[in-house]
């Protein structure tokens, strides 16, 4: 039986690797995750940010982005987002209306 303490060390590894494959695998677009997941690069940015406050330690957004994406958000968006086709946007807002 695990303690509470392996039980953090083991997630935060599946964080940090969960991280490095979005970080390794820049042609999966943010909205792509959101259509299908619900969640992405930016989401993990702000639940990091909440949750550094909820333990008293204070975290610029930017800064956050830049733990999650490996690189200030400017540069990954210019080198690796493209833009939302017609398709990806009429289901992003399908999903919003669920």
């Amino acid at each position: 039986m695990s303690t509470e303490r392996t039980t953090e060390g083991i997630e935060a590894a599946v964080f940090r690797r969960l991280r490095d494959h979005l970080q390794q695998n820049t042609d999966v677009q943010n909205i792509d995750l959101m259509i299908l997941a619900d969640f992405c690069r930016n989401c993990l940015s702000k639940w990091y940010v909440a949750e550094a406050s909820d333990r008293g330690v204070e975290l610029d957004y930017e800064d956050a982005r830049e733990l999650i994406y490996g690189m200030p958000y400017s540069q990954w968006k210019s080198e690796h987002q493209t833009p939302a086709s017609p398709e990806q946007l009429a289901a992003m807002d399908a999903r919003r209306s669920r």
